[in-house]
Order: C-alpha cells, then structure tokens, then sequence
C-alpha cells in the first residue's frame, strides 16, 4: 500500500520536520497526474496531534536507475524529483500557464520560458529540493507545505517588477489551495551559474588569514572587507526597494519595549536549555533593558528574515539576494511581519562571527587562532556597516543600541539551535555573551 511505503521513507528524507517523533497516520490528501508516470502528492504526516504537509513528485513504473536511495520509496515508486525526463513538465506547465486540476502554474508576464532543458537536483539542501534546468533556471520545490503565499515569491516578484538590482529574476510558479488559501508549491528564478556563494567566500579569507600569520586581516591576500562594504551597500540598497514596494509604518515605544520583553523570554528559554549561558546572560539582559531606556519610535519594514552569507551570492558584477522566505520553520504570518531592518543587519553582523570562528572547533591553533579570529570578524562587520550607510541604510549612533539587542537575541536562538543540532559550532554564538568575545 502505498501510504505504508510513505510513511517508512518520508522519515529518512533531510526535508522532512518530525524526524524522531513516530507517525500517528499518514494520509494522502491530493493526488493529481501529471504525465504518464508522473502524479503530484500533498500528504498529511500526523505526529503527536500535529498534522504537516508535504509535497511530493511520484514516479510510478520506476526505471532501474531510481531503484536506489533518496529516489527509491518502494516497489515501483520513486521520488520523481531526480527524474528529468519527467521534471520537464514543471517548465511547460509555467510556460503554458496550466491548471491542472487544484495546480495553478503560471508565469510572469513577460518571460519565455524554455521548455527543452533537463533537470539535476541540488544536494545540499535540507529544508527544500531545488531543480537546476542546464543552469539556465533554479525551480525550488517548498516540500514542507504552509497555507499562503511563499515570503520569498511575493517579495522577489514585487521587486522585479519595479527592475530590483540585487535579486535572481523570477519566471514563474506552481500554487494550489491549502485550507482555502492560494499556497505556494514552487518558484522557478534565473540560475546564478557564474557566482559563488558569500559563505564559501568569506570562509576562503578566513583560511588565508589563518595561513598568514605574519599578516594582518587587512593585509592577507583574502582580505574580504571591500566586499563586505558592497554587500552593505546592497543590502541597504534592497530594504530601499523592499520599503517602496510594500507598506511600512512606525511602531510606538510601548511597542518597542514589548519586542525587547520578548527577547528576554528567548533567552530564558536558551539559558533553560544551556545551563553554561547562565553567567553570560547579564551581557544581554543589559543590552535589553539599554534598548527599554531609551525605547522610541521605530520604523519597520519587510525584511530578509533570515540573512547571513550563505544567502547571497556574488556574479561577476555585484551581489544578490536570494531565500527571502524567512525562517522556514516559523508561520507565514510571522515571516511576512514588518520588522527593523535592522534585523537583516545583525543577522548578517553574526554570519560574520561564525565564519571567523568555526574553523577554530577542532583547530590545534586555536587558542593562537582566536584573536586573528577577532579581528577578521570586526574588520569585515565593520566593513559592512560602513557599507550599508553608504547604501542610503539608515544606520544613526542611537541605533547601536538595538543593534546590539538583536544580535545577542539572535546569538541565544543560535544557542539552542547549536545544541540541539551541532554542539561543536556551540562556542561560536557563545563567545557573543562574553565581552571581551
């Protein structure tokens, strides 16, 4: 039976959320065909009376090349998203504006899409599966299904249409109806094929610095912080793009404080969870209360929502953009909230801590390591904020103050993740509670 087959292989898949917990049921809910071997599942996993969707490409008549793991369900099914001679009627239902029946693809209005190209899945991902069509388009299949309109799609679709600079151009997507509300499946965007990824980068400058040790961090020959003053300028130059094409408002002072109330309860939940946090935890509660002292208006705007380097990448000419679909695991609602800009920025003021300091976990020089560690860290934060006011982001002295709230609340939600998840990353977020970091 086939929902059998489902429920013993969905827990083995990166993508899927309810890893360790056992499935109550699994029911299939819809069940469209696409092609001749290809149908299009959305399946309802409960857990612990917690129901998630999923989405799933089922290939049926299974060739000898897909009998085998993460492709093979079982008997002749297999997950069709590595089969591409079937994916290509993804880009034929966008480019022909299809309904096939509760599926809605459809395209921007203006773009070709071509139809001809094959498909390969992307092996580093976890929360999505993404297809590259002959590094021509990027089509990311969202596997876990929440109602609504994906973040990402009405934020990268907003901003092409008003010619946004520092975004991958989107083509088209897939959409049904989940609960009565139209819900993103997939997005198809341009494929940045001749780019490397901010991460990849900055961790290349880390590794030369490490390797220079005669050399300052401005002086190694990975010196990264002229790029990291142009991501800020990018940066600033995309929440001006974010802020023209959606609503903003101010949010009053009361407002302020309840948000930095919030941050308090985070980090008692990290210092339930991580006793060591405990005698760190002053640095950040005085950072809250400095924010509740002189708490004002504040301006918010849509944001990233979850930014680092991992989530821009930069081509030949400049920097892009890209995931702008916020935290997966949190609701839509919240991921579409106005929000600082700020946020964005300290989200990405981290992502240097951690490239600077996780080479260091199992390092024989580490404690030599450290303060060059430091140093690369500061020069490149200081890099970006620089960059980011020279991008018009709004960036005064006063705002140092909430800046340094948000990233040490970002710092306690990396607490629990690193120790749930990789206890030896757990020193990085660490070291923000400690002054002299």
């Amino acid at each position: 039976m086939l929902t059998e087959l489902l429920t013993g292989w969905i827990t083995h898949q990166r993508w899927f959320a309810g890893k360790g917990r056992p499935i109550d049921n699994l029911v299939v809910d819809s069940d469209v065909q696409l092609a001749p071997r290809l149908r299009h599942l959305v399946i309802s996993v409960h857990q612990a009376g917690v129901r998630d969707r999923y989405q799933l490409l089922l290939g049926t008549d299974a060739p000898d090349e897909y009998r085998f793991k993460p492709a093979h369900i079982g008997e002749d099914y297999y997950d069709a998203a590595y089969d591409a001679d079937l994916t290509c009627v993804l880009l034929t239902g966008m480019a022909e504006n299809r309904d096939l029946g509760p599926l809605r693809f459809r395209h921007l209005d203006g773009v070709e899409i071509d139809t001809s190209l094959r498909s390969l899945v992307l092996s580093a991902e976890q929360s999505n599966t993404s297809l590259v069509y002959d590094g021509t388009y990027i089509c990311k299949l969202f596997r876990r299904l929440t109602p609504g309109v994906n973040p990402e799609l009405e934020i990268v679709t907003a901003l092409a249409l008003r010619d946004g600079t520092h975004i991958a151009r989107p083509y088209g997507w897939i959409e049904t109806d989940l609960d009565g509300e139209p819900t993103t499946l997939a997005m198809t965007q341009e494929f940045l094929s001749n780019s490397n990824d901010g991460w990849a980068l900055a961790l290349a400058s880390v590794r030369d610095l490490y390797g220079a040790l005669e050399s300052s961090a401005s002086e190694a020959g990975g010196d990264f912080s002229s790029e990291s003053f142009r991501l800020g300028v990018a940066t600033a130059q995309v929440h001006h793009e974010l802020a023209a094409a959606f609503p903003v408002d101010v949010i009053e002072s009361q407002e302020v404080k309840r948000m930095v109330e919030e941050f308090g309860r985070r980090l008692a939940v990290a210092v339930a969870e991580v006793p060591d946090l405990r005698e760190h935890a002053h640095v950040a509660e005085e950072a809250y209360q400095r924010v509740s002292e002189v708490a004002r208006e504040m301006p918010v705007q849509r944001v990233h929502g979850d930014y680092h380097l991992g989530q821009v990448m930069r081509t030949p000419t400049d920097w892009i953009i890209l995931d702008f679909e916020g935290e997966p695991g949190q609701p839509i609602a919240e991921r579409r909230a106005l929000a600082s800009p700020l946020r964005d920025v300290a989200g990405m003021l981290r992502s240097f801590d951690y490239a600077a300091r996780h080479l260091l976990a199992d390092h024989v020089d580490a404690d030599e390591l450290r303060p060059r560690a430091v140093e690369w860290a500061e020069l490149n934060r200081s890099s970006f904020l620089a960059g980011y006011s020279a991008g018009g982001g709004h960036l005064r002295a006063e705002d140092a103050v909430l800046l340094r709230a948000l990233e040490l609340d970002k710092a306690a939600y990396e607490v629990v993740y690193e120790a749930r998840n990789r206890p030896t990353w757990l020193h990085i977020p660490m070291a923000a509670f400690q002054l002299d970091r």
